[in-house]
């Protein structure tokens, strides 16, 4: 643990993107925790520019609904960027693989995610990069924009320009990014149906939305009825749906249609159920059995996907054994609390049990295992499966591709807290979708090792 600037202790990792991490910086009086996004020059001289550009339009936005931007600061070859810390995590971790989440939740989410991207407009700031990983929750579960790297300004002084830049998440871009020029509006407009059909249905509905793709061909002809997602969706969102993946932009559901369509004004019931009753029988509606997975809570900058990008690092089997410790803290009301912290008054809290300092999230597991063994079982799991993996300082970096091809990366450290073990995961670079799928067949691997049942309410403080 050190002091990064007189009064600030730099934290653990929060996150990576495509020019640096994003580490944890926090008052070591008040324990205010911010996000400090590290862009390093020396490596990516490039980025300078980037940097500039998305400072520049943080600077313009203020909405409860975009992540706040509190500062920059500049060092020779060093770029920081002060943001809030979103204690809630990333919306896609709420995500369950081919299921989703109850309609109810959808529904809050997309409500808060057509607010900020109509503030944007309002703006003349084009995001051109919106998907579940860019969407962070505060502690009061709350939906956040970040990550503006590739966003633009596309209005000045009411004139309007077009756009040509081909870039985004190709399962999220709409097909006029692909083709030509577009307008900024109804591109972004694209991005939220999208992760719209990811938050009811848990999978994307094809790879791109361009001729190549037979499943997009389908949706546009109208030949989609019998296939996934649109089966899993019930009619009223199906309809809705309909009106915003509109293949021409021009005919493509305005923000001001979509809050006067009667999804958005409906009020599902909030039964438990993921559903209201008028859904289809098909929709799956159990959640995942949330057994140990409660535990500290990340925000990720997620690393934007160039379209033409579809490089993947070569990794390699370290034999290593490293020294694991859960020793650096975070924000203080929310995470762990560490005994390297100094502080300048008694505080209660700093004696209790560092369980009691958890929140939930779904891709950790305590395991009833030593370090050694744990790690042991970890990798014939990733061998198993043919990973490429690598072990360092505590972390293991596993990189795959994904079913697109696209590189998928994410890591996982090993943590002994007060004698238990916690094996956490996170997303490092790629689809949260396919993270999601790929943590749960590893955590299948291993499940003769999980510790089984809940914890103990008194030793967990639930981020709800």
């Amino acid at each position: 643990m050190m002091e990064f600037v007189e009064g600030w202790l730099l934290g653990h990792t929060l996150g990576e993107g495509a020019y640096g991490e994003v580490k944890l910086v926090i008052n070591k009086v008040t324990r205010e925790a911010v996000a400090m996004k590290m862009v390093d020059l020396s490596k990516h001289p490039d980025a300078r520019q980037t940097v500039k550009k998305e400072s520049t339009i943080h600077r313009m936005l203020s909405n409860p609904n975009i992540i706040q931007y509190f500062g920059q600061r500049s060092e020779k070859n060093m770029e920081y960027i002060f943001l809030e810390y979103a204690s809630g995590g990333e919306l896609f971790d709420k995500i369950e693989p081919d299921v989703g989440m109850p309609i109810w939740e959808a529904q809050k989410y997309f409500t808060q995610l057509i607010s900020a991207v109509e503030y944007l407009h309002s703006r003349g700031v084009a995001h051109r990069d919106l998907k579940p990983e860019n969407l962070l929750l505060d502690d009061k579960d709350n939906l956040k924009i970040t990550d503006f790297g590739l966003a633009t300004i596309y209005r000045l002084h009411g004139r309007e320009r077009n756009l040509d830049t081909r870039c985004g998440t190709l399962p999220y871009v709409a097909p006029e990014v692909l083709e030509r020029q577009y307008k900024a509006e109804p591109a972004d407009i694209w991005s939220c149906g999208i992760i719209l059909v990811a938050l009811l249905a848990g999978e994307l509905p094809w790879d791109q939305a361009s001729a190549e793709c037979p499943e997009y061909e389908a949706w546009k002809n109208g030949k989609y009825m019998t296939m996934t997602p649109w089966k899993k969706i019930d009619n009223l969102s199906l309809s809705f749906t309909r009106k915003i993946l509109v293949h021409e932009p021009m005919n493509r559901f305005k923000i001001s249609d979509i809050k006067k369509h009667s999804w958005n004004e409906k009020k599902f019931k909030q039964d438990g159920n993921h559903v209201d009753r008028d859904v289809v029988d098909g929709y799956r509606s159990k959640r995942l059995l949330i057994e140990e997975e409660d535990s500290l809570t990340k925000i990720c900058y997620s690393q934007p996907e160039l379209i033409e990008n579809n490089i993947i690092t070569n990794t390699f089997t370290s034999k290593e054994c490293p020294n694991f410790s859960f020793s650096q803290p975070a924000h203080m009301e929310d995470l762990l609390l560490s005994t390297q912290l100094p502080t300048t008054q008694p505080n209660t809290q700093t004696s209790q049990n560092s369980f009691q300092k958890l929140v939930r999230r779904m891709t950790r597991f305590f395991v009833k295992t030593g370090c050694d063994l744990t790690v042991q079982k970890l990798m014939n799991s990733l061998m198993k499966d043919n990973y490429n993996h690598r072990m360092n300082g505590g972390i293991v970096t596993i990189s795959t591709v994904d079913r697109r091809k696209m590189p998928l990366v994410f890591k996982a450290s090993i943590h002994d807290m007060d004698g238990r073990i916690l094996v956490d995961f996170r997303l490092s670079k790629g689809c949260g979708l396919e993270f999601k799928k790929r943590f749960l067949k590893i955590k299948a691997d291993l499940k003769d090792i999980i510790t089984r049942g809940p914890v103990p309410l008194n030793d967990i403080a639930l981020s709800s």
